[in-house]
């Protein structure tokens, strides 16, 4: 732990670059450019709002928010984990010509698409206000379960990266994942439709535990518990330990299979 501190003080410049330079490429030759970071989301919501609106709106007051909250950190978790996870594998060039600490690229990744998320974000505004959904100072809060999914991500991406180097088909398989979580975030369906015997199972998704945190703070105005803020807290903390711990182990062994 004490090398991978010493490593990102030393070239924390360079991972700076990176993101701007992984930013700059997703938007390069882009009409819309960081407009469609704005669009994507709201062009999400208003599908699911007016296919699900008679199934689920009575169940849940401002349905049109609470699809577009559940879209936003879906979308930040599989898009960080899904860019880092074939970090290495994208830079194998690099990789093999200079020495750079080799954990900066899938964090580097994790950080770009985590700020997409940041300026995806701002679509959350202007529904809050057509909603009627009152900003308060608790508002403010947003940024814990945020954080919580940026250490989840960076945990699950180190893990992904490492996988994918030596197993190519885990993109197949993540892919699955992923419908599987989306499904069991409730993103577009009340969470209080879960049978009672499965929530502690959801528990474990950090979609679903970051997402209701997000939710209760944006629209509900609900302070999260103490509980609810060290179990995600430990919980993330636990997969960027693991992930550091699993990557660190076979780094060395990277450039065999690049």
């Amino acid at each position: 732990m004490t090398t991978y501190i010493k490593n990102f003080l030393k070239y924390k410049d360079l991972i700076i670059e990176i993101i701007k330079r992984d930013i700059q490429l997703k938007y390069k030759n882009s009409l819309l450019g960081i407009l469609w970071s704005f669009l994507n989301p709201l062009l999400f919501m208003i599908v699911l709002t007016v296919i699900f609106q008679e199934l689920f709106s009575s169940n849940i007051e401002h349905f049109a928010l609470y699809v577009l909250t559940g879209r936003l950190m879906y979308s930040c978790f599989s898009e960080t984990t899904n860019y880092a996870m074939q970090s290495i594998v994208s830079n194998a060039a690099l990789i093999k010509k200079i020495y750079v600490p080799k954990y900066f690229f899938p964090i580097s990744k994790v950080g770009s698409s985590f700020i997409n998320t940041l300026l995806a974000m701002l679509s959350i505004i202007p529904v809050m206000l057509i909603s009627g959904v009152q900003f308060t100072t608790i508002n403010l809060l947003f940024v814990f379960p945020l954080l919580y999914m940026l250490l989840f991500s960076i945990g699950i991406g180190l893990i992904l990266t490492t996988i994918y180097v030596f197993f190519r088909d885990l993109q197949h398989l993540y892919s699955l994942a992923l419908v599987i979580i989306m499904y069991t975030s409730a993103i577009f369906y009340p969470a209080d439709i879960i049978p009672d015997q499965l929530l502690p199972i959801l528990q474990f998704n950090p979609v679903f535990t970051t997402t209701e945190m997000f939710r209760d703070i944006l629209i509900y105005n609900n302070i999260p518990s103490i509980s609810d803020h060290f179990f995600n807290l430990v919980y993330s903390l636990i997969f960027v330990v693991f992930g550091l711990f699993l990557f660190y182990k076979k780094q060395d062994k990277f450039i065999f299979y690049l």
